[in-house]
């Protein structure tokens, strides 16, 4: 099935692309989902007609996704055909229509019943399910409606937090994250699962084998990662009203070839998002503040630090100021965020650049606008 959907992908892309470029017509979405049923009669025949029309919707969100990129300046990123490494999951989107759930089984029309190994209980009402290989398993992932939970109880507090590489976060009430550097730990094991990949005749099954256990040595350090920084942003969420953290730019800080490695295993882009997301749902508020000199100015009375180097891990200023470099940044983060908010509330949103831009739970952002 997965290698079915995969030949309609590339062949629904071809489609568009030759149309383009020798006839400069513009095949969109519901032509190339009227033929589904055309193709099923010649290559899909026991595949329920959902799988490939969420194939057509996939495609489809991969052109518009191109076109914004085009619009905004960004580098375009051509939809590409897909390999058979490239391709890795089909979708239904109607429960009862094509699959459900039978007993501890998922039955899938086509395929039948399906033993699961339920991980956590499913909440709400089931609307779609898509099927994935990863690492050489296999994974359901439900997309249910679930209904608002109870937001968390008012704390009326608030905290700056800096993210770092020595410590993986430092917060304004001094308190800091150690950093688990989950990749630096596993390099051992994925230098060996590497090595035994290149030493594999390509196009073999030992090949085949070798790739999938380096697979899940990567996802296991992934899986680390992200349950780390989930737990932690589940943490911040419950016990502060607002957090203020830095706009960094990522993108442009892993240019730095002797600390790229370091920056995206700490994971701050993750981190980030997970916040400005759990926060939406909790209605919790972020605040997003401009990180320059947040290390060399003084918490205490403002003034810049003078001779300040990454090897310096503590700081100490004439005023009496004496602590450590990363919660000396988070008392700056959280100063420079109540600036911003109380500069924002007396004057209105639009004008506000990126750097200090206020991060507010959708229903606060519409009160406020």
């Amino acid at each position: 099935m997965l290698e079915v959907c995969r030949h309609w992908y590339n062949l629904c892309l071809e489609e568009r692309k030759t149309a383009w470029e020798e006839s400069g017509v513009s095949i969109g979405k519901f032509f190339q989902l009227s033929r589904v049923k055309e193709y099923k009669q010649f290559y899909g025949v026991g595949l329920h007609s959902h799988m490939l029309q969420v194939v057509v919707q996939d495609l489809d969100k991969a052109f518009q996704n191109f076109f914004r990129r085009v619009k905004a300046g960004e580098t375009p990123g051509y939809p590409r055909f897909k390999g058979a490494d490239r391709f890795d999951s089909i979708g239904l989107k109607e429960y009862g229509n094509g699959f459900k759930i039978d007993g501890r089984r998922l039955h899938v029309t086509g395929i039948g019943r399906i033993r699961v190994r339920w991980h956590r209980e499913i909440e709400g009402q089931i609307k779609t399910v898509r099927l994935r290989k990863q690492a050489g398993e296999w994974f359901a992932c439900f997309s249910c409606d679930v209904p608002d939970s109870p937001s968390p109880v008012p704390t009326d507090m608030e905290v700056g937090i800096d993210v770092g590489i020595h410590h993986l976060a430092a917060t304004s009430d001094g308190e800091v994250i150690e950093n688990p550097k989950w990749y630096r730990g596993a390099q051992k094991k994925l230098r060996v699962a590497q090595r035994r990949v290149s030493r594999r005749t390509k196009g073999g099954s030992n090949r085949r084998k070798a790739i999938v256990q380096l697979q899940k040595q990567h996802e296991h350090v992934k899986n680390c990662r992200e349950d780390y920084l989930n737990k932690l942003a589940y943490w911040l969420i419950q016990h502060y009203d607002r957090i203020a953290i830095e706009d960094l730019t990522i993108k442009g800080m892993v240019r730095n070839h002797h600390l790229s490695k370091s920056i995206m295993d700490a994971g701050w882009g993750y981190l980030k998002q997970r916040l400005m997301s759990k926060a939406e749902e909790a209605g919790r508020q972020v605040i997003l503040v401009n990180p320059a000199f947040t290390s060399k100015t003084c918490s205490n009375c403002g003034q810049e630090i003078q001779g300040l180097t990454l090897a310096d891990r503590w700081v100490t200023c004439p005023c009496g100021l004496s602590e450590d470099r990363d919660v000396n940044a988070a008392k700056n983060i959280l100063a420079r965020a109540n600036q911003k908010a109380s500069h924002t509330a007396g004057s209105a949103v639009c004008g506000v650049s990126t750097e200090d831009a206020l991060w507010l739970p959708q229903e606060a952002s519409q009160i406020y606008l």
